[in-house]
């Protein structure tokens, strides 16, 4: 059999009479076998590539947002605060809250007893407070109740800081407070007016009709007791105040006004430890007489050069 020209021109072979056909070559059998080989090759480099170095190489489809990370926390380290306004509650007639941040510890004092403990504060802003350990002072009532108001109010209450002014809300009352450094009073140049005679732990009001003062400048006081004036030395170094012999006029006092004199005497002499909290002064040792005195400011004010 001959074949046609077709083939011929494809190059085959002319086959001789009796020649047998020889079989079509299998395409899909040649075809298939190099895709068979080709595809574990393949996978086994796609493998290689991902685990190679022990991580997939970064996308680099557009860029990847940041990971948010939580807010810090306020900074109150080395701050203390005096209160300028509530909300929600009524602070006793006169008085001011006063918290401070130190190492650790917590301060605060609603107008009667000192409070401390260690705190903590979280990125949620929320004041922790693992204990509060209280001075024992006796007072009047509404000042020991607004005590117990605010070592409950303080553990649990929500801080927020802007510039000066800390803000605590708690249960439906907001305590505004403002830096104690912007605050506090000098004490040269103030009017300082009694307002508490401290004995031990207690702390009594000054009897009504009494007026007594103190002010300070240029190493001297000025001293009215409520019933006699005068003045001395004062010399302030290192957290105290160091009074020289008081010269005082020779009135008559009757009691209470010679009482509260009596006392006034006993505290200004010599060496005294002395603290000033936004308008108020403390003045005298730990466990002994002192005095708190209701700064105001008096420019000008200058000490009685004593009798």
């Amino acid at each position: 059999m001959v074949l046609s020209a077709g083939n011929r021109a494809g190059g085959g072979a002319v086959l001789g009479p009796g020649a047998r056909t020889p079989p079509a070559p299998t395409l899909r059998e040649n075809t298939m076998r190099p895709r068979a080989t080709l595809l574990p090759a393949l996978a086994a480099a796609l493998l290689a590539a991902c685990t190679a170095g022990g991580a997939a190489a970064p996308s680099s489809v557009g860029p990847s947002p940041a990971a948010s990370a939580p807010a810090p926390a306020v900074s109150l380290d080395g701050r203390a605060f005096v209160s300028t306004g509530l909300t929600g509650h009524s602070l006793v007639a006169g008085t001011r809250v006063t918290v401070s941040f130190r190492d650790g510890q917590l301060g605060a004092s609603a107008g009667c007893n000192s409070m401390s403990g260690p705190y903590t504060l979280g990125a949620d802003s929320v004041l922790a407070i693992a204990r509060m350990a209280t001075t024992e002072m006796g007072c009047e009532a509404p000042l020991m109740a607004q005590d117990a108001w605010l070592a409950g109010f303080l553990p649990g209450a929500r801080v927020a800081l802007a510039g000066s002014t800390l803000t605590l809300s708690k249960g439906g009352a907001t305590l505004t407070m403002a830096d104690r450094a912007t605050t506090d009073l000098p004490l040269e140049g103030t009017l300082w007016t009694l307002d508490g005679l401290i004995s031990g732990d207690t702390v009594a009001s000054v009897p009504q009709g009494v007026t007594a003062t103190l002010v300070f400048a240029s190493g001297r006081v000025a001293v009215r007791t409520g019933c006699n004036t005068g003045g001395g030395d004062a010399v302030v170094a290192d957290g105290r105040i160091s009074f020289g012999s008081l010269l005082l006029t020779k009135m008559a006092c009757t009691t209470p006004a010679g009482e509260v004199e009596g006392q006034m005497v006993a505290v200004l002499a010599g060496a005294q430890p002395f603290a000033i909290d936004g308008e108020s002064l403390t003045i005298g040792k730990a466990g002994g007489p002192g005095l708190t005195l209701r700064g105001a400011a008096a420019p000008g004010a200058t000490p009685d050069p004593g009798p």
